[in-house]
């Protein structure tokens, strides 16, 4: 992708969070923390609005996203059944993807989401 395009993404996503805070600061904070994890375990990731929602893409592949609901955020992973869930933590039953539902800012370290994100990451290669 161009500069250009790459300032459009990010022009995006900053109106999007922007409008997320005006509406309700609490998933705004859920959503920047999510997504401050996900670009700590790779820095280089590409991410666009898309399906209404952050979407994250690494080495040119789609593989997951950020996505607010009524009652909470979810945390998409485009292959999350290839996932290691011993503790049954990801919810879902398609053939590929898979969630986890996030209603405050304790269920991030509750649930562990870095070892999801960094499997999120794993998944492109």
């Amino acid at each position: 992708m161009h500069t250009h395009g790459v300032k459009k993404e990010l022009d995006a996503i900053q109106n999007f969070l922007d409008d997320l805070l005006l509406m309700d600061s609490k998933k705004f904070e859920l959503v920047t923390q999510i997504r401050d994890k996900i670009k700590l375990n790779a820095p280089n990731i590409g991410e666009q609005i898309k399906y209404g929602g952050i979407f994250f893409s690494h080495k040119s592949k789609d593989i997951g996203g950020i996505f607010v609901y009524k009652n909470h955020v979810s945390i998409e992973f485009s292959f999350g059944y290839t996932f290691d869930d011993p503790e049954k933590i990801l919810q879902g039953s398609g053939k590929l993807r898979r969630h986890i539902k996030i209603r405050n800012i304790d269920d991030i370290e509750k649930y562990n989401i870095n070892t999801y994100l960094k499997q999120m990451i794993k998944s492109s290669t």
